[in-house]
């Protein structure tokens, strides 16, 4: 393989290029044209559910663009067997932070690298986070910022939620919503190949 290697982010996610770009990794956008589903694959164990999603936003793209290196990558937040994705309103946000208050939850990426020859490498990795015990005037607090639209589990722990967080058992950049660490190793891994 050339020793360039540059990506193409199958994803929307403004913290998934801050964490690429900070990381010097090369790449573009293209974000797929897929919607996110509900309840489709709850018949999966949370880790599968998070691959699968990230499979299916790369192939979206690489199947327009089937020469180049695509990578997808989706998070959820599992309490149990139970998956939190992206909250669909604020009624729904509330729910999922009064779920995970004072919770021992887990926080999974799927990515997927998708590549020429049909290549593909599919992983997860987990994060375990402990959070505080949150007030219902905490909740409202955080429901009126708005941080929680868009992120799986109704939080962002790169913004003001860090103070409810206790502890962070794994990768930070896992909880963001890529873990470069094990990007990294994918991505060494192609190179090598």
């Amino acid at each position: 393989m050339e020793k360039a290697f540059h990506l193409i982010l199958a994803s929307a996610s403004p913290r998934r290029r801050q964490l690429l770009a900070a990381a010097g990794v090369p790449f573009e956008v293209i974000v797929p044209n897929i919607p996110e589903p509900d309840d489709v694959m709850n018949h999966l164990p949370p880790g599968q559910q998070a691959e699968s999603l990230a499979y299916f936003k790369a192939r979206e793209v690489w199947d327009q663009h089937p020469t180049r290196w695509v990578l997808g990558a989706d998070t959820i937040v599992a309490l149990g067997n139970q998956v939190l994705g992206k909250p669909r309103d604020e009624a729904h946000a509330r729910q999922m932070l009064s779920l995970l208050s004072g919770s021992r939850h887990a926080v999974i990426t799927g990515v997927t690298l998708l590549g020429p020859l049909g290549r593909r490498l599919i992983a997860s990795d987990v994060t375990y986070i402990t959070m505080k015990k949150m007030s219902p005037a905490d909740i409202d607090a955080y429901i009126a910022s708005r941080e929680w639209v868009g992120k799986a589990g109704a939080y962002a722990i790169q913004e003001t939620a860090d103070r409810y967080i206790e502890k962070v058992d794994g990768s930070f950049t896992n909880v963001v919503g890529l873990p470069m660490e094990l990007l990294m190793r994918m991505i060494d891994e192609v190179r090598q190949s």
